[in-house]
Parts: C-alpha cells; structure tokens; sequence
C-alpha cells in the first residue's frame, strides 16, 4: 500500500488476534509499529517476531499515564508517529443488569481511551505534516442484539466519535474513518467457541452472505487500506468488513415470499 512505508503506526489492542494482523499487514507493508495491549505476555511476542520494527508498550488505555508513556516511548524508538488504529475494547456486557461500573468501564475503555490516545497523538502528527486514523466500530453499532447494551452502544460511539474527529482534525490533513467489522475469527469468538472454527462458522453462516465468519486478515487489508494513500480523499466514514451482514434483512439469506406459497 502506497504512503505506509516508513511510517510509524500505534495499534492498540495489538496482542488481540485481529490487533495482531493489523500489525502483520502495517510491517509486511513497511511500516515501524507499536503494539499496546494489556496483554503483556501476549504483546512481547508480537513484537519480539519483528525486532527491527516492533516494539511492545504495555498500556491501559484508560490510564493518561500509561498513554503519555506510550507516545514517549514511540517517538524515542521511531522518531515520530503517523498512523494510529484504536482496536483496544472490552466486551463486558451483560445487557439489561449490566451494572453502572460496567457502563463506564465500558465506556471509558471502547470510546474514551480512544479518544486518549488520539489526543495525544495529534501534536506528533502535526509535526509531520498529518496523519491518518482508523478506529474499530463493528455492525453491532447499527443493529439490536438481544442481550448485548453496552458494546453495541460503545461502538455506535466510536463511529459518532470518528465523525467529529474528521471534522475537526481535516484542516491538520488528519484523516479518521473506522471499520465495522462482522462476525471475525477473533480472541473473544475464539474463546466463546472454545477454538471450534467450523461451530463458529456455522453459527456465523445465517448473519453473512458470504456463509462463514471474517478473517483477521481480512479486516487487515481492510485497515491497511484506510491508512494508505490509495484512501486519500477518504475521511469521515466507516467501512463494513462484514460479508454482507449490513446488506442482509430480516428475511434473512432464503426466499422469504415462497413460503406464502408453500
């Protein structure tokens, strides 16, 4: 992808299994990148397969301090910052009884650390003359799931959130867009399945056209596009990587009206 090499990019939610392909595609593309993450163990070795281009920073991202750290310690190791992806979440979420520390941890997870972090990035952006962003939505933000409040909220959030940050970042040539994806192959669908890929698939199969679940590589690609320049004139907006959940009705994938007729 045009505009990515060379640049430094910061992936929060990095250890995560689609935060790691994200990092796999910005470094096969050539970038210098960050992995933040919680996930210690699971951050080191990302960064330790990449050792001239990675590093690892241990973050949480509702902590101002871990974020000043973080942006500290990418500017001594790369010399700048140009490409941020906001992937870091929480999926607690436990509908109608969620608890109010559950809706701000929540909250102040999936939205406000973003909202952190590019704060915090922008002025280092600003010294090279602009920047561009991806923030992780999800086809949650526009659809009612029975049981789930908290992270489809979040993620309506996060692509309000990506709205208002391209307004107002555009004159500082700061592009923001998010990505929406659907059902993916991830940490948190992994451990529901309990690492059963065809259950997951087959339950995935009814919601997406496509028949199956996404692949973290797929939503790479498509987080890689939005970064580079081939998305230049692209800002303000939000990008399915569903497989056709968006598009599909409550018909569903089957000839609804030959049933009147059966």
């Amino acid at each position: 992808m045009q505009g990515i090499e060379g640049k430094t990019a910061i992936v929060t939610g990095g250890a995560t299994m689609i935060g790691e392909a994200v990092v796999s595609a910005l470094i096969s593309a050539g970038a210098n990148v960050v992995v933040v993450d919680i996930d210690q163990a699971g951050g080191r070795r990302i960064a330790e397969r990449h050792p001239l281009r990675c590093r690892f920073v241990a973050v949480d991202v509702t902590s101002d301090a871990d974020i000043a750290t973080c942006i500290t310690q990418t500017v001594d190791a790369f010399r700048g910052i140009d490409l941020l992806i906001n992937c870091a979440c929480t999926y607690v979420d436990n509908g109608a009884d969620s608890t109010r520390e559950q809706w701000l941890d929540s909250y102040n997870v999936n939205v406000v650390g973003a909202a952190m972090m590019l704060q915090a990035c922008v002025p280092e952006m600003k010294k090279r003359g602009g920047g561009a962003i991806v923030n992780f939505a999800s086809i949650s933000a526009g659809v009612a799931q029975s049981g789930r409040w908290l992270y489809p909220i979040s993620k309506a959030a996060m692509q309000q959130f990506t709205r208002s940050a391209a307004l107002d970042l555009a004159p500082l040539n700061i592009r923001v867009n998010s990505v929406s994806p659907g059902w993916t192959w991830s940490s948190v669908i992994s451990a529901l399945s309990g690492g059963d890929k065809a259950k997951a698939d087959s339950v995935a199969a009814d919601f997406h056209p496509l028949g199956r679940l996404g692949k973290p590589e797929e939503v790479a690609q498509v987080v890689l596009f939005l970064l580079s320049d081939a998305a230049a004139f692209v800002t303000g907006t939000d990008y399915a990587c569903d497989g056709g959940y968006g598009a599909l009705g409550p018909e569903g994938r089957h000839a609804a009206i030959q049933r009147l007729m059966a």
